[in-house]
């Protein structure tokens, strides 16, 4: 078990950003320390993860929580569905993402030739 410290450094995000995640029921501590000190496992810090590389492709916290409810059930087959559409969504996100990349390039590209 790890506290949310070192949680966030694992993950790269903050104290602030995790205890939202809590609050809106993305990521609930899987435990509590004596103290009251929220407990998070290694589970938790794939969820965690999983939610951070959701973030650069534009899905929102109401999305995020439904793509988690997908693989917190399995067994069913709407969820096998869901999982499916979040693919397909995530591929058409990542491209647009990959042509921002490109056109930004060529924006550096450019300033770079005017420099020179």
């Amino acid at each position: 078990m790890m506290q949310i410290g070192e949680l966030a450094d694992r993950a790269e995000l903050s104290l602030r950003t995790i205890r939202h995640y809590d609050e809106v029921g993305l990521l609930k501590p899987s435990g509590r320390s004596d103290g009251g000190f929220r407990l998070y496992t290694e589970g938790d810090l794939e969820r965690l993860l999983l939610i951070r590389r959701m973030k650069p492709l534009g899905f929102t916290l109401d999305e995020m929580g439904e793509l988690l409810a997908a693989i917190d059930a399995p067994q069913d087959p709407a969820s096998a569905r869901r999982l499916a559409d979040f693919h397909t969504e995530a591929l058409q996100r990542r491209e647009k993402l990959a042509r921002q990349v490109a056109w930004a390039d060529e924006f550096l590209g450019l300033l770079e030739a005017r420099e020179g």
